[in-house]
């Protein structure tokens, strides 16, 4: 049985995004968009009291007329009893924090790849099955393999060569950078060579987490890329 979708974001083209990514996974039907936190919560009634209730909603947290964290709280208070996967750029760890305490089964950052995104319904989707086949009353191995399931699974690799640690100072050094910076610029703070600051943030502007641009040095000057965390 398809799993139905509630797709609950606020901006007009990554709504259309996260509902075609969801069409797109097998096993996942969509039930909805909602572009705030009042039309989530009128989609949920409507559903349920049609008889065809929401399995899983992909929350955005920053909604237009409230947290989605708050929108979760309301809705648990009305019985409303689906999954949640927050879907946001929210990366704020006292808010991660909060989001697990409120029962956030997945937790999945902007920007992200279809890759990314159907490889966390996939991850949920095998959590559903391994519920559905284990029995009424459990045994620890059982609940250890159902918890398991919703651990984030292990990153993939980095291409040969590169560092995690090495990868890490050079986001850093681009998230808390007032404008772009360019591979010398990052070169300089994080200690490493032009080219290879440069390898590293080809890698985040690949994976969609850096924006790069050509940028010019007075007039005439020859232009070099810059880079900007998104």
């Amino acid at each position: 049985m398809s799993v139905r979708v509630l797709v609950v974001e606020d901006e007009e083209l990554a709504a259309e995004a996260h509902a075609s990514y969801v069409e797109r996974v097998p096993g996942f039907t969509l039930a909805g968009v909602a572009r705030s936190a009042r039309e989530a919560a009128r989609a949920l009634d409507s559903a349920r009291d049609e008889g065809a209730a929401v399995d899983l909603v992909l929350l955005d947290l920053n909604l237009p007329d409230g947290h989605g964290l708050g929108l979760l709280a309301g809705l648990r208070s009305a019985g409303h009893h689906c999954d949640v996967i927050a879907v946001t750029a929210a990366r704020d760890s006292q808010v991660v924090r909060q989001a697990v305490g409120q029962g956030v089964a997945l937790y999945l950052l902007k920007p992200f790849t279809f890759a990314t995104f159907r490889a966390k319904l996939e991850q949920y989707a095998d959590y559903r099955a391994q519920l559905a086949a284990t029995p009424a009353e459990v045994v620890q191995d059982e609940v250890d393999r159902l918890l398991g399931s919703l651990r984030p699974t292990a990153p993939a690799p980095l291409p040969k060569g590169m560092s995690a640690e090495t990868l890490r100072a050079v986001t850093g050094a681009l998230r808390d950078a007032e404008g772009d910076l360019s591979a010398s610029e990052v070169a300089d703070l994080v200690g490493t060579s032009r080219v290879t600051a440069r390898r590293y943030l080809e890698h985040l502007a690949d994976q969609g987490l850096a924006d790069r641009r050509a940028r010019y040095r007075g007039v005439g000057g020859r232009p070099e890329l810059a880079y900007t965390w998104r």
